[in-house]
């Protein structure tokens, strides 16, 4: 097969494995057509000599993105949020995000880790790239690529509700924080008022930033109706919200294409939503209490 039908056939592959680790549809595209360009300005000779052609697409194309994921580090720039990308890229994003059906919370845990954690988890735990070969992109050993795959595994756990140690189990026959939660959640998503009131304290409080606000939208709303009756009103950014632990309790995070824009916190008591809390997304807040501050980071 000619380099170029090869490329063609493996391009969707590659594109959504960049998307995995820089996490942007864009900047993946970008990264496969700049492994392509280095294909093409190699010697013909060389690649036929390379055995799986794939294989190396595959490995430079991980390293571009690598490079990439430092370069935003250098620079000291947090995730990109809805804001500082126009919309037509956020929309191209969550597009490409709902066709290949990507986990929205997947994609904002694995902006936590390092370039290195992230490079190693998504290469072989979700494409099944042998660790020599992920040892080879990442310019380290093969052990070590193993343990930041393992740090990477640990951290994504730590931070989905539900996980052993995370979240509040609740008291003996009461609903626990994270069920509570989640149905609420789903009850959002479906419009189901009656639902959403019924799993609100009667005292219930709502309070948000302004600046994630439509203009002329109180910054707080009291009562299980009124803020149930609100939730019509927010449907979009409800679709985009996916479960995470947010300082180590059950939480949300507003995501549109897969970028972090606003964390939801929650207070439950007595079986009941009783606060919500809605703030700016802050890097490094999603996980567990334990993990978001203790949980080693590889280089």
């Amino acid at each position: 097969m000619e380099s170029v039908e090869l490329f063609e056939a493996a391009r969707p592959r590659l594109v959504s494995l960049a998307h995995r680790i820089v996490g942007s549809r864009h900047d993946a595209e970008d990264a496969v057509q700049t492994a392509w360009l280095r294909l093409s300005a190699a010697d013909p000779a060389e690649t036929a000599e390379v055995a799986n052609l794939e294989g190396w697409l595959t490995t430079v194309t991980a390293r571009v993105c690598l490079d990439l994921l430092r370069t935003r580090r250098r620079r000291g720039e947090l995730p990109l949020l809805p804001d500082d990308l126009p919309a037509h890229r956020i929309g191209a994003d969550e597009a490409f995000l709902r066709r290949e059906d990507v986990s929205r919370a997947l994609l904002v845990l694995l902006g936590e880790l390092s370039p290195r954690q992230r490079v190693a988890y998504v290469l072989h735990d979700l494409f099944a790239v042998p660790f020599e070969d992920v040892a080879a992109v990442l310019g380290t050993s093969t052990d070590a690529a193993k343990k930041l795959a393992s740090r990477a595994r640990i951290r994504l756990r730590d931070a989905r509700p539900g996980h052993q140690g995370g979240g509040d189990a609740g008291h003996p026959g009461q609903p626990g924080h994270a069920e509570v939660v989640e149905a609420f959640l789903a009850a959002a998503r479906g419009g189901d008022i009656a639902r959403l009131t019924a799993l609100l304290a009667p005292g219930a409080v709502r309070r948000a930033d302004p600046r994630l606000l439509p203009a002329g939208a109180p910054a707080e709303v009291r009562g299980a109706a009124a803020i149930a009756e609100e939730t019509a009103t927010f449907l979009d950014r409800i679709a985009v919200a996916a479960s995470v632990l947010v300082g180590g309790r059950p939480g949300a995070v507003i995501a549109p294409g897969g970028h972090p824009y606003a964390l939801v916190r929650f207070r439950v008591a007595a079986g009941r939503v009783a606060e919500i809390d809605i703030a700016p997304y802050t890097a490094g807040v999603v996980g567990s209490a334990l993990a978001a501050g203790a949980a080693p980071r590889g280089r």
